[in-house]
């Protein structure tokens, strides 16, 4: 009787509908994502800081305990956005401690300054090593069971509109034109990304700069409206334009904010004005937003010295998702989207 029952629970679980799982991985103020498809195919976004502000392989246990609760043995695509070292990682480490079978990212270092050189120059030793994917925007990375589009790769953005896109978007026009930080020219080499797993959609740009999200949403929406939205450069005050966040009108936005780094009050300002908004979650308590951080449930990290736990989002194909706070079990279920987007 007990093996039939086995059996019964083992076929029932075969059967059941594979969702698209996220981890917001807490690398204090640097940004790691561990994306598990539907098909069990996963990408690794980042990685975190390098030693020695991430010492004894720090990022590395982080991403691979995400790894573990994802029943995760190796790392099929490791994508770097850009060559910041906050979103670099150490690849030494974790290629050192986890297989890694394919490495995408921008190709050759086009930018200068802030130690970028050096730290492009140890990476691209190591990635020599590995196949290698260089993205141009509108390609579809090799996910099985998840539509991966890019929208900005190396400061270049999508040409044509994706499905659900291309009307004039009326957020422009409250937006405040700002030209690019010359000397944060890396930012805006990100590989911005658009998930979409049946109904659902969610939208990441890693640390494109307002100057540039306004170049991509304006004067026409390429994407059209999202389900999520992972706020960019940490939610710090230099990124998110309201034509972007207003733009996407996402109904849930994930804080990637370190407790001394991104989380910044203006840009948490413009983010609860954005129509169709229901919840802010973030990585971790902000001591610069102050009354502007969300309730304790949809917070990560209370303290600034804390114990590193994740925020997971698992969608499913009729576009209803579901995200849980890994530090209290919190979670939260959102119905399919009643706007009816793409």
């Amino acid at each position: 009787m007990r093996t039939i029952l086995f059996l019964a629970a083992a076929l029932a679980l075969a059967a059941a509908p594979r969702a698209l799982t996220f981890y917001q991985i807490d690398v204090e103020g640097g940004k790691a994502m561990l994306v598990v498809a539907p098909s069990g195919e996963n990408m690794l976004v980042d990685a975190g800081w390098p030693a020695p502000y991430a010492p004894d392989g720090r990022d590395v246990e982080r991403i691979r305990a995400a790894m573990a609760d994802a029943h995760m043995q190796r790392i099929d695509n490791l994508l770097i956005t850009h060559f910041d070292i906050d979103h670099l990682g150490d690849l030494a480490t974790l290629t050192s401690r986890v297989e890694v079978g394919r490495i995408i990212d921008n190709g050759a270092l086009q930018s200068s300054g802030k130690g970028v050189e050096q730290n492009y120059e140890a990476y691209a030793k190591l990635r020599a090593r590995f196949p290698h994917l260089v993205p141009a925007p509108g390609a579809r990375l090799p996910l099985r069971g998840v539509e991966v589009r890019v929208l900005t790769a190396a400061t270049r953005i999508i040409a044509r509109p994706l499905a659900g896109g291309g009307s004039p978007n009326a957020a422009c026009g409250s937006s405040e034109v700002r030209p690019e930080i010359a000397e944060d020219h890396e930012d805006n080499m990100s590989i911005g990304l658009l998930y979409r797993f049946g109904r659902f959609r969610m939208v990441d740009l890693a640390d494109l700069e307002w100057a540039y999200d306004m170049r991509l949403m304006c004067p026409r929406n390429p994407v059209g409206t999202v389900d999520v939205y992972v706020s960019s450069v940490h939610a710090q005050a230099k990124a998110g334009s309201p034509a972007l966040v207003h733009g996407l009108a996402p109904r849930v936005v994930i804080v990637n904010n370190g407790a001394r780094k991104g989380g910044d009050s203006k840009a948490l300002e413009i983010i609860r004005r954005s129509p169709g908004l229901e919840d802010v979650w973030q990585l971790h308590s902000s001591i610069a937003a102050k009354a502007l951080n969300a309730p304790e449930d949809f917070i990560a990290n209370i303290e600034e010295n804390c114990t590193a736990k994740w925020i997971k989002l698992s969608a499913r194909a009729d576009g209803s998702f579901t995200i849980t706070n890994g530090r209290n079990g919190y979670s939260k279920n959102y119905q399919a989207d009643p706007r009816g987007a793409f």
